[in-house]
């Protein structure tokens, strides 16, 4: 396997002067995307109709094609899927990309086409591996096994043709063959439907292995580690995997969960951990630099144009849009991409900071679905995960999961915050870990701390600390299990609070 790391390592090495190409030379990098998407699309039944021939501009573009949601969207998208194709793109779409949507229970089906897997997707995965092989070159992580928790693919009832599944499914089944060589578990236990069973499969197959790297969105991560240690009967999983170098992560931010894995998941500072932007819709972003926690690369090279929505815009029918040259530092944005699998100026639903240009990186600040603005605080997730965060050092505690919503005004008393936090190891003072999550909210949120003055309209936020797997139990009734399930963080409603509430009863009892 030594000689196998040495190869890889090499080739990836080989293709670090293309990630710099782009880093030097942004705006023209992205200007190419963009005549490859109109050029490619111009036959397209969306291409006609917005008469893609004519467009000689990138503002031709902005000021024809109009700003879509997934809702704008569905019409074509249902077609696809029913089998029409030349649609929203030109090369035949075999497969869709299941996200679950974490604001409401209806299931959104991403359009994925051959160039999207093979210039976005596959293209994400080698240059990721390229990174780590430029932060440490002397890595062996290619000797072992990469562990990947994926979903699962099923036939598609409109058309026999095509499969719908988890965009890390769809990744794994058209992986090369190189590529499955090196990732485990085999794709008959990774691609396992039914979830609780799947975990069980893949620690015992797992546990097995010389697991060198891990790609995983934390909270599920967590439970498959559990799961090996339960097996195996050690205490620590570096025991099991005494060759581990890299967790790297996604979907949910990591600040959190970062002193539980760098002090108790993986207990040695010769760990590295990587963040990567990878969604159903695309691949996005990769970390560069060790040095960076929570900023990533913005990949400009993967078949897609991006133009971003100041959040002063975004409520906006015709929302003004920026290209990247126009963005500032530091400054909230909703993402719009499209794509070389037919999304036109789609609003992905995430918002970004940009931490520098030249090279641009970025850091995921939340979603425009997922705030709290019940009371004009306009609280986003960048400001809950900085809180819970700060909180969780002050007082000694290691989170396992939260969520928090709006308890409303009526007319005996003001509103307030409602959280529900879950713990591995609970603050060594409550009411301390309570103060600095507010106090924390206050310093870092102007409109907060303006509706918190004297509790003229909010009072502080009520904490409720639930047993060990509520939110476990909760996902579970949901038939939300599965690493492209994430646990809403924020919500404008009571909708999921009082869910979880009525869970943690049950699990106490």
């Amino acid at each position: 396997m030594a000689l196998l790391n040495e190869t890889i390592a090499w080739l990836m090495k080989r293709r670090l002067p293309r990630i710099q190409s782009f880093m030097e030379r942004p705006m023209e990098t992205q200007e190419q995307m963009f005549w490859n998407l109109i050029q490619s699309a111009m036959l397209t039944e969306w291409g006609k109709k917005y008469h893609y021939h004519t467009i000689s501009s990138i503002k031709d573009f902005q000021e024809r094609v109009p700003i879509s949601t997934y809702e704008n969207l569905y019409p074509y998208i249902e077609r696809m899927m029913r089998g029409e194709q030349e649609i929203l793109w030109h090369s035949d779409i075999q497969f869709f990309s299941k996200s679950s949507g974490t604001t409401n229970a209806r299931s959104k089906f991403i359009p994925v086409s051959k160039e999207t897997l093979d210039d976005c997707h596959f293209m994400g995965g080698k240059d990721m591996m390229t990174l780590l092989v430029a932060n440490k070159p002397d890595t062996e992580v290619f000797a072992g096994k990469g562990l990947s928790i994926g979903g699962s693919l099923y036939s598609n009832e409109l058309n026999s043709r095509s499969l719908l599944g988890d965009v890390s499914a769809v990744v794994m089944k058209n992986l090369p063959i190189w590529a499955q060589l090196i990732r485990t578990p085999s794709l008959d236990v990774a691609l396992m439907d039914v979830w609780e069973e799947k975990i069980q499969k893949m620690a015992e197959v797992t546990s097995q292995e010389n697991v060198t790297s891990i790609l995983g969105v934390p909270t599920w991560t967590l439970v498959l580690i559990e799961k090996v240690l339960e097996i195996t009967g050690k205490q620590n999983i570096l025991e099991v995997w005494p060759n581990f170098e890299f967790f790297i992560h996604g979907a949910v931010a990591f600040q959190p969960y970062r002193e539980m894995f760098a002090n108790q998941i993986f207990p040695s500072k010769s760990i590295s951990y990587l963040e990567i932007y990878n969604a159903s819709e695309g691949f996005f972003g990769v970390q560069d630099d060790f040095a960076r926690p929570d900023e990533m690369l913005l990949m400009l090279d993967y078949g897609i144009f991006y133009e971003f929505i100041p959040m002063e815009e975004i409520d906006n029918e015709n929302p003004k849009t920026l290209t990247l040259d126009e963005v500032e530092l530091h400054k909230n944005y909703a993402i719009v991409i499209s794509t070389n699998a037919g999304l036109w100026r789609y609003k992905i639903g995430d918002t970004v900071k940009f931490t520098s240009k030249y090279p641009y990186r970025i850091k995921i600040s939340g979603r425009t679905k997922h705030f709290i603005n019940a009371f004009g605080e306009e609280l986003i997730i960048e400001n809950a995960e900085r809180a819970i965060t700060r909180a969780c050092e002050a007082t000694g505690a290691v989170l396992t999961d939260y969520t928090a919503g709006p308890v409303y005004m009526n007319d005996r008393q003001q509103g307030c915050h409602e959280w529900i936090v879950e713990f591995s190891q609970e603050p060594d003072n409550q009411e301390v870990f309570d103060k600095v999550l507010d106090e924390t909210l206050r310093e870092i949120n102007s409109d907060y701390d303006a509706k918190r003055y004297k509790d003229m309209v909010l009072k502080s936020p009520k904490i409720n600390v639930v047993p060990h797997e509520t939110f476990y139990t909760w996902m579970r009734s949901r038939g939300k299990l599965g690493g492209q399930h994430k646990v809403p963080r924020l919500s404008n409603s009571r909708e999921f609070v009082e869910e979880i509430l009525l869970v943690a009863k049950e699990v106490w009892v």
